[in-house]
């Protein structure tokens, strides 16, 4: 900064400035201030800008601390909250648990009633997830296979003490799936599966007088322990069972 001394005026320079941001001011004899270039606007300007920054940057560390450190009733309102979301998110993934569990049973129950139907038409009964066709005309056991495996069924398995009771409401001396014709004594079932529960009568399976009775039937539908062992190439009754796939 330099001063000159005159006789009727002082000038005051700065000279650190850029020569088109200097500002010159001079005193006149009546007093008076003029200025000589806009420097001083433009540095009133950056200050004015710089204490604006520094409150912004101040405000942003207040939110921040006020979001990183709530106080505590809000603490526990905001975690009150959260475990109440959590309950109904349990509620409703029940809820939709057992809608879709209602779905599939109406869509069973649908399968059911549109199969029973037509399945009743061709005089089949349903029990037990299971269609069942009894014969009106008498064949051999292998013959009576054979018209089942035509129908899309087989002859029937009782694999509970629920089905061996429905068969006691039907007719006597029809052909179920049950033979030991690959094993003698080793009963099996027209699946595969081997025999576990039987009811067979008194003193059955027994090859009656000597025969070779390789075939399974039930007989009189009075007794609780109904079945018998019979040659396979006698003509009787059958009943078919069709498992209903759902």
């Amino acid at each position: 900064m330099v001063v000159d001394k005159g006789e009727s005026e002082i000038t005051i320079e700065i000279v650190n400035l850029p020569a088109t941001s200097a500002r010159r001011s001079h005193i006149g004899e009546g007093g008076e201030v003029t200025t000589a270039a806009t420097g001083g606007k433009l540095l009133g300007c950056i200050a004015v800008s710089f204490c604006l920054l520094c409150i912004l940057q101040a405000s942003l560390n207040i939110c921040l601390r006020l979001a990183l450190s709530s106080p505590p009733d809000i603490d526990c309102n905001c975690k009150n909250l959260t475990d109440e979301r959590d309950n109904l998110r349990r509620i409703n993934l029940d809820i939709e648990e057992r809608y879709k569990i209602l779905t599939e049973e109406r869509d069973k129950l649908r399968i059911v009633l549109n199969d029973s139907a037509n399945y009743s038409q061709q005089g089949w009964m349903y029990f037990s997830g299971s269609f069942y066709y009894i014969s009106s005309i008498t064949k051999t056991w292998q013959e009576s296979r054979d018209d089942c495996l035509q129908r899309g069924a087989d002859l029937m398995i009782i694999n509970s003490k629920e089905e061996q009771s429905f068969t006691r409401q039907l007719k006597d001396n029809l052909w179920i799936g049950l033979t030991d014709t690959e094993t003698d004594g080793t009963w099996k079932w027209v699946d595969g599966t081997p025999l576990d529960t039987s009811y067979w009568m008194d003193g059955e399976p027994n090859n009656y007088e000597q025969k070779e009775e390789d075939c399974g039937e039930v007989r009189l539908h009075a007794e609780e322990n109904n079945w018998n062992d019979s040659p396979c190439n006698l003509k009787k009754l059958w009943i078919c069972e069709k498992k209903l796939l759902v």
